[in-house]
């Protein structure tokens, strides 16, 4: 992976997913702004400022620097119709190369924007770049909290494998939770690189 082909825009048919930019800064921020309870109870704490413009300007520098450092990719997703709001992210982070070839993915959608299948759309495009040449991972694992039913059900359309339950696996609302570990394989990957 590449600085000049990883942290690139990915297009769907509803979808912009726009790479970490600090021009995005008071859209994320407004969207995190929309979506805290919604995202509280399957994310790790935030911090206090989360939904603030400067804090979002800090972590969309730190996102753009990870990705020209080829060890994490992260995409806002841009409605085509509304080109000045956020209604989720994507995020492929802990990239390992060597004989792992491995990337843990994230991702949250907009309150507002649930049921209508662009998670889905999101997640088709980046997992094509995944495992496309420019990006060229072997698996991509996502930990999901049991409860958490939509997210478990799309994993699972999108072909993921259910690899089984860590126990206590992350502290998220107030307790250490429990996660199904899913996985999937690109079934083109050709040998690990030099």
């Amino acid at each position: 992976m590449t600085d000049d082909t990883a942290a690139i825009a990915l297009r769907t048919p509803r979808l912009s997913l726009l790479p970490a930019h600090e021009d995005l800064a008071a859209a994320a921020a407004a969207f995190h702004a929309r979506n805290a309870l919604h995202l509280a109870p399957w994310e790790p704490p935030a911090p206090p400022d989360l939904a603030t413009a400067p804090q979002q300007r800090e972590r969309l520098r730190r996102a753009a620097a990870e990705a020209a450092a080829g060890s994490a990719l992260r995409w806002w997703l841009q409605p085509v119709d509304e080109p000045t709001r956020l209604v989720g992210s994507v995020g492929l982070s802990q990239v390992s190369r060597g004989p792992f070839q491995n990337a843990m993915l994230g991702y949250a959608v907009d309150a507002a924007c649930e049921g209508q299948g662009l998670m889905r759309e999101a997640l088709q495009a980046v997992v094509a770049h995944a495992f496309s040449s420019a990006v060229h991972l072997h698996r991509i694992q996502a930990n999901v909290r049991p409860e958490n039913v939509r997210s478990v059900a799309l994993l699972q359309r999108l072909g993921f494998d259910d690899e089984g339950l860590a126990r206590e696996y992350l502290y998220i609302d107030g307790g250490w939770r429990d996660h199904r570990t899913f996985a999937l394989r690109n079934a083109m990957f050709a040998g690990v690189p030099g």
